[in-house]
Parts: structure tokens; C-alpha cells; sequence
């Protein structure tokens, strides 16, 4: 019986739980009030220092590695 409680009470709590998701507003009606260049710039910003520190310890590994002449 006790089971059967649990598993009931867990089912109404998933029930009411997606009723309330569904209570949300609606998403805005025009898709040009995204703003797509905030988080972009930054992410693109962070890729090129990413890059340009990857290519500089590469080029430096590759420096000391050369045998000397």
C-alpha cells in the first residue's frame, strides 16, 4: 500500500508540475528582438584568443624543439 501511495503521489506531482510549465507566456511574436550579437561577439572573441594562444605554445614547442646548427 505504501508503494501505491508513492507511486500516486509521485504521478499527481508530475501532473500538476506540468501544468504549471505549461502556464508560461508566450514567446515574443517577432524574431528580430533577439539579440544575437551580445553573446556571439563574445564567444568568437574568446575562439580567436583561444586560437592565437594554441598557434603561439605550437610554434614555441616547435622552437625549442629544433635541433641547434
Amino acid at each position: 500500500m505504501k508503494k501505491f501511495l508513492h507511486i500516486s503521489l509521485a504521478i499527481v506531482a508530475l501532473v500538476v508540475m506540468s501544468q504549471v510549465a505549461l502556464a508560461q507566456p508566450p514567446p515574443p511574436s517577432s524574431p528580430a528582438a533577439v539579440p544575437i550579437d551580445g553573446g556571439l561577439s563574445l564567444l568568437l572573441a574568446a575562439g580567436a584568443g583561444l586560437g592565437a594562444k594554441k598557434a603561439w605554445d605550437a610554434r614555441k614547442a616547435a622552437k625549442e624543439s629544433e635541433p641547434e646548427a
